[in-house]
C-alpha cells in the first residue's frame, strides 16, 4: 500500500577592503532571512531547471496518486458491505477496487523512488559546487579579512553551509512540498465527499502549519543561530588547537587547552540544549492539535453516519486519509523546524557570497604582460582605516628593470605593506601602482602574481610531496626541472636523504620538515618559478650561516638581470643591493648603497648597523 512521507535521513587592522560592513572576525556570527537563503539556493537550483522540474514533477505526481487511494478503500469496504458470503458482484466490486489500490502503490513507487534518483543526483552535485564556489570567494577575500579569521571557523561555515542548503532543499522539496499537496489534495477530496469532515481537516491543517510557523520563526530561530554561532566558536578553537599541537606539547598546556575547550563546548551545550528542549516542549503542544484533529474528524464522521449521510466505506476512507495525512503533518512540522536550522547555518556562506569585495578584479580587466620589470609607485595613498593618518601620504618610488632593491627599517615603518601593494593583496586610497607601465588594478590578479616570485619570511607549504611544492609556481615543470631548482637552493641533498625523497609528503604547512628545509624548498620554488620580478621577505631568516652563505650566492645568481626587492631586518643580507631604502613611518628617509649610507654618520641605516653590530 502506498504511503509514507518523503524524507532523507582580534589582531591586527581592520580590513581596508570592507569599510562598509562590519569585518567579519573569527567572533562575529552573520545572520540570514529566509529569503537570502532562498536567493542563495536558488542560484543553485536554477542551474539545471530540466532536472529539478522533472524530479519535482514526479513528487507531485507520486504525492497526488497517494492522497487518491484512500478514496479506493472506502469503495472497497463498501462493497464488502453491500453483499453477503458469495456474492459474485460484490466480489467484483471489492476485486476492482483492491486492484486499482495495488496499481496505485506500484505507480507511486515508481514516481517516488524516480524523484529521489533525480533529486540525489543533483543535490550532490550542487554540494560539490557551493564548497568550490565557497573556496572561490574566500580566496578572493584579502589578506587582512584571512589573518582575521580563524581558519578553522571558515572550513566550518563552508562545510555546514553547504550541508545545510542540502537540508534547506531537502525539506523543502522532499519534506512541505509533498506534504502541502497531499493536505489539500485529501482536504479537498473530503469536502467534495463529506464537506464537515473536509472543512474541519483543512481548518485544523491551517492552524497546525500556522502554528509551527509561529514556534520557529518567533522562539526557535533565535535559539537556533546563538547554537550555530557557538558551534562555529567550538569548531575554530579545535582547529586552532589541532594546528598549535606542536606549541601546546612544548609548553606542557594540554589540560589548559582541553579546559578552555570545555569552557566553550559548555557554553554551547547550554545553548543546544535549551534550543532542543523548547523546541521538545512546542512539539507536545502541537501533538495535542494533531489528536484534536483525529478527535474531530471521527466525531464528525460517526455523527454523518448515525444520520444515515456516511457507509462503512466513508468510514473506512476517513481513517485511511487520516494516517496518510498524519503522517506528513507530524513531519511538517519538523520539516518547519529543520527548515530554519537550515537558514541559520546557511547565514555565514550567504554572508561570504554578499559580501562587498572591493577588491575584485575590475569590469574588463586584462591579463598582466610582463615586461621588463619595471616598478612605479606614484603619489601613492594608503592607511588601514578611513578618517585616521595614513601609512603612505604621497609615496613616490621608481624601481629600473633588472635593480636589486632592499627595504630596511624598523617594524612598522611600511616595508611589507609596500610589498603588498604591488602585489595589489591591498588597494591604495590614491595615487596608482605600475609595473611595466600597466595599473595593478586594471589586470586580472591571478596573472599580477603569477608575475611576481615570493619567498616569504615564513614560507608556507601545502601537506603535498616536496615536488609538488617546488613545482607550485609552474605546475607544468619536469622533474629534471624541480631537482636543479631545489640543488639551486640548496636542498637537493637533503631531500635526497628523506625515506621517499621528492615524493615526501611534508605535512600540515610543511611540518615535517625544520625551518631552514622549509625555506630552501621556498627558494626553490621561487627559483622554478621564474619570473621577471623577485620579492624576498627576509628568505633567508630561517637558515644557519653555512645554509645562508650558500643561498646567498644561489640567490644572487637568480636575481641576476631580473628586478629583485628585498625585505629585511639582517642587514648583512642587503650589502650587495644597487640601493638601500631606509623607510620610517611610510616614508624613505634615506637611499643609496650599503658603503653610502654607513658613510653618513647619525645616519639611521648607520644607526640600525649599529644596533645589529652591538646585539649580533
Amino acid at each position: 500500500m502506498p504511503g509514507g512521507h518523503f524524507t532523507k535521513n582580534d589582531y591586527g587592522p581592520p580590513d581596508p577592503t570592507n569599510r562598509s560592513r562590519k569585518t567579519m572576525t573569527k567572533d562575529t556570527k552573520d545572520t540570514a532571512t529566509y529569503r537570502d537563503a532562498l536567493a542563495f539556493a536558488w542560484r543553485y537550483w536554477a542551474r539545471r531547471p530540466g532536472l529539478i522540474a522533472t524530479s519535482l514533477a514526479m513528487m507531485v505526481a507520486a504525492t497526488a496518486v497517494d492522497a487518491v487511494w484512500p478514496l479506493f478503500t472506502g469503495g472497497l469496504v463498501d462493497a464488502l458491505a453491500s453483499g453477503a458470503p458469495g456474492d459474485a458482484q460484490a466480489l467484483r466490486a471489492a476485486v476492482g477496487n483492491l486492484a486499482v489500490i495495488l496499481g496505485l502503490g506500484v505507480v507511486y513507487h515508481v514516481l517516488h523512488k524516480g524523484s529521489f534518483i533525480l533529486f540525489g543526483r543533483y543535490q550532490a552535485k550542487n554540494i560539490a559546487l557551493i564548497q568550490r564556489d565557497m573556496l572561490r570567494t574566500v580566496h578572493g577575500f584579502s589578506t587582512q579579512w584571512h589573518a582575521d579569521a580563524f581558519a578553522g571557523a571558515t572550513v566550518r561555515k563552508i562545510t555546514r553551509g553547504a550541508w545545510a542548503f542540502d537540508m534547506l532543499s531537502d525539506n523543502l522539496f522532499l519534506g512541505i512540498l509533498p506534504a502541502a499537496v497531499a493536505m489539500v489534495g485529501v482536504s479537498g477530496m473530503l469536502i467534495v465527499l463529506m464537506p464537515p469532515v473536509g472543512v474541519f481537516t483543512a481548518a485544523m491543517c491551517a492552524v497546525y502549519i500556522t502554528l509551527n510557523v509561529w514556534i520557529t520563526v518567533r522562539i526557535t530561530r533565535p535559539l537556533h543561530d546563538a547554537s550555530a554561532a557557538g558551534d562555529t566558536r567550538l569548531g575554530a578553537r579545535l582547529a586552532d588547537v589541532v594546528t598549535g599541537n606542536a606549541i601546546v606539547k612544548a609548553f606542557g598546556t594540554e589540560a589548559r587547552e582541553e579546559a578552555r575547550y570545555d569552557r566553550l563546548a559548555r557554553a554551547w551545550h547550554l545553548r543546544a540544549q535549551k534550543a532542543w528542549n523548547t523546541n521538545d516542549a512546542w512539539q507536545f503542544a502541537t501533538a495535542m492539535v494533531r489528536e484534536t484533529m483525529i478527535g474531530g474528524m471521527f466525531a464528525i464522521t460517526l455523527w454523518l453516519w448515525w444520520r444515515g449521510q456516511a457507509t462503512p466505506g466513508d468510514i473506512a476512507l476517513v481513517l485511511t486519509a487520516f494516517f496518510m495525512i498524519a503522517a506528513r503533518i507530524w513531519h511538517i512540522g519538523q520539516n518547519i523546524a529543520d527548515l530554519q536550522k537550515a537558514v541559520s547555518e546557511m547565514a555565514d556562506i550567504v554572508a561570504f557570497h554578499r559580501r562587498a569585495e572591493l577588491m575584485a578584479d575590475a569590469p574588463g580587466a586584462v591579463p598582466f604582460r610582463p615586461g621588463a620589470g619595471e616598478i612605479r609607485l606614484e603619489c601613492v595613498r594608503f592607511g588601514y582605516l578611513e578618517g585616521r593618518e595614513p601609512l603612505f601620504d604621497g609615496l613616490d618610488l621608481a624601481i629600473r628593470p633588472g635593480e636589486k632593491v632592499a627595504l630596511v627599517g624598523r617594524s612598522g615603518s611600511g616595508k611589507t605593506t609596500l610589498i603588498k601593494l604591488i602585489q595589489r593583496l591591498y588597494d591604495v586610497n590614491g595615487g596608482a601602482v605600475r609595473i611595466d607601465s600597466q595599473d595593478v588594478r586594471d589586470v586580472t590578479q591571478a596573472s599580477l602574481r603569477a608575475a611576481i616570485a615570493l619567498v616569504p619570511q615564513e614560507p608556507a607549504l601545502f601537506h603535498r610531496s616536496i615536488a609538488a611544492n617546488i613545482a607550485y609556481g609552474r605546475p607544468g615543470a619536469s622533474r629534471a626541472q624541480v631537482v636543479e631548482a631545489a640543488k639551486k637552493a640548496h636542498a637537493h641533498a637533503f631531500i635526497e636523504r628523506l625515506p621517499q625523497g621528492y615524493a615526501t609528503l611534508v605535512g600540515e604547512r610543511g611540518v615535517k620538515l625544520s625551518g631552514g628545509e622549509r625555506q630552501r624548498v621556498a627558494i626553490a620554488r621561487a627559483i622554478l618559478a621564474d619570473c621577471r620580478i623577485l620579492i624576498l621577505d627576509e628568505a633567508t631568516s630561517s637558515l644557519d650561516s653555512v645554509s645562508e652563505g650558500h643561498i646567498q650566492a644561489a640567490l644572487e645568481a637568480l636575481m641576476s638581470g631580473r628586478t629583485c626587492i628585498t625585505v629585511a631586518h639582517r642587514l648583512s643580507t642587503v650589502r650587495a643591493a644597487d640601493r638601500i631604502l631606509v623607510m620610517d613611518r611610510g616614508r624613505v628617509v634615506e637611499e643609496g648603497t650599503h658603503v653610502d649610507l654607513l658613510a653618513h654618520t647619525g645616519s639611521a641605516y648607520a644607526a640600525l648597523h649599529t644596533a645589529q653590530a652591538f646585539y649580533g
